[in-house]
């Protein structure tokens, strides 16, 4: 244990950007709490505490550092089992702090009971659920004052706390100030003129262009933006009780500060912790790449120059979307694919006017595809698509509706790949991509692929699964490595 501190404060002293988000170090002369990437002045390390998470230095009485602002560290992936349950509960409770979401209902839809979700979660973080969703809504908060003029009550609400008397309580006991005294010691908040900004940041490198890239020409017309080295999307969400927010969302990178600025319009504000956790799932803000690049170097020896460090695996915004441009791509150019979900989006999605041009449409909802029941073939022929992949939209619509299909983070891929590939209409291609771009899964291989096939032309289907073995759980990001260097006829 004390040569493990030992390493911890020496990647402390070294600001190891690696660890950023890993863990964080308590200094006792101050009683404040940093990332291990702080520039303040270094402490002694008789000084030093490691905690595995923010959560736990709190409880432990520290306040966050208001230099380095641990509410910006980037988080750590969900790899395997044994932790992905309390890995996917702390980002469920993120997504969901704003929400006034309870530790049962995290729970419930992660499908085990409360009882044994504190006991896994007090084992990887050493504090319980609750405790972590008090401190997920008080760095909210904290990041909220900061960076914005938004007004307290507003902050309160925004961060899940439901009244400025909760807010200011809890801020008191951990943080020994109101949430006003932090707005004035703080710079003064940024103000857009429409919306407000966020900072979210991320383990450096990150291939910013290549991310853009992907997106770009994937981009739904009406619905997504790709300008100014910055992507833009319209946004529908709902709370607790159903209600919908809609608005826009400007994504843009800061690589000064390891971070992206996250813009959103006023609408949105109620919804806020939704947003930020999309996005973070969108532009894959968890993986470590140093740690991911040390697994794929063997593809070097088979590619040169094949494993590029910084990049990463494109998430989605909305799964439903991102399912019916995936059904879309079957067979067809990413050019034609991303015009016939335009369409879609044009005919059936409905209007919103944000003031960005090209952002015009928010994209249908599951509902909205259901309502066309048996005309469907016939109202998506018009727009282009052939009546099996209209067909199985609609399956695949009603299977998210009813609740027996569900894609994002949370979910077991393995389970929820077996249940698409019983859809008629979509096979391992489509279930494997789904899984890698609406359910984070890390370690999707997509060996028929054609941009796959054309990096490596010299094995088989087959041998290609097996090579792929050895970058195991990171071949989501070994596709993107094989696609970037083969973009003609990449992932659709």
């Amino acid at each position: 244990m004390k040569e493990k501190e030992e390493f911890l404060y020496e990647a402390f002293q070294a600001k190891d950007t690696r660890f950023d988000g890993r863990y964080f170090v308590g200094i006792s002369s101050t009683k404040i709490y940093c990332r291990p990437t702080c520039r303040a002045k270094q402490p002694k390390r008789e000084n030093c505490t490691f905690f595995s998470s923010a959560a736990e230095a709190e409880q432990a009485g520290y306040r966050p550092c208001l230099l380095c602002r641990p509410e910006l560290a980037p988080g750590s992936a969900v790899i395997d089992a044994s932790s992905s349950l309390a890995k996917k509960a702390a980002r469920l409770m993120a997504e969901h702090c704003g929400d006034g979401l309870r530790v049962a209902e995290v729970a419930q839809k992660l499908g085990c009971t409360d009882r044994h979700l504190r006991r896994v979660f007090f084992a990887e973080y050493r504090v319980s659920p609750i405790q972590h969703l008090q401190t997920c809504r008080l760095l909210l908060a904290k990041n909220l004052l900061t960076d914005t003029q938004l007004s307290v009550l507003d902050v309160a609400m925004a961060s899940g706390f439901g009244s400025l008397r909760r807010l200011n309580d809890l801020f008191q006991k951990r943080y020994h100030l109101s949430p006003t005294a932090l707005r004035k010691n703080a710079a003064n908040g940024k103000m857009q003129g429409h919306g407000i900004t966020v900072a979210l940041g991320y383990h450096p490198p990150y291939q910013w262009e290549k991310m853009l890239d992907f997106l770009q020409k994937r981009a739904i017309p009406g619905v997504e933006v790709v300008s100014e080295n910055a992507y833009l999307r319209t946004v529908r969400l709902k709370n607790r009780d159903g209600k919908k927010y809609c608005g826009w969302i400007r994504v843009q990178n800061c690589p000064k500060k390891n971070a992206l600025a996250v813009t959103l319009s006023d609408a949105l504000i109620p919804v806020l912790s939704q947003v930020l956790a999309r996005v973070r799932a969108l532009f894959d803000l968890y993986a470590e790449p140093n740690v991911i690049c040390e697994r794929l170097q063997t593809m070097n020896q088979i590619r040169p120059g094949a494993c590029v460090l910084g990049l990463r695996v494109p998430g989605c915004f909305e799964p439903f979307e991102m399912a019916v441009r995936a059904v879309l791509g079957q067979q067809i150019t990413v050019k034609a694919a991303s015009s016939l979900a335009g369409k879609i989006a044009l005919n059936y999605g409905t209007p919103i006017w944000t003031g960005v041009d090209g952002l015009t449409h928010l994209f249908p909802e599951a509902e909205d595809m259901i309502a066309l029941k048996d005309e469907i073939q016939e109202r998506l022929g018009v727009l282009g698509v052939i009546a099996a992949r209209s067909r199985c939209i609609l399956a695949l619509a009603q299977a998210l509706e009813s609740g027996e299909i569900a894609l994002g983070i949370y979910v077991d891929p393995e389970q929820e790949m077996a249940k698409l590939m019983r859809i008629k209409g979509i096979g391992s291609w489509t279930a494997k991509y789904l899984a890698m771009r609406t359910m984070g899964w890390p370690d999707a291989f997509l060996e028929t692929d054609i941009g796959v096939k054309h990096a490596l032309l010299e094995y088989t289907p087959k041998e290609r699964l097996e090579l792929s073995e050895q970058w195991r759980p990171w071949r989501s990001y070994a596709m993107m490595c094989l696609w970037n260097l083969e973009s003609p006829g990449a992932a659709k």
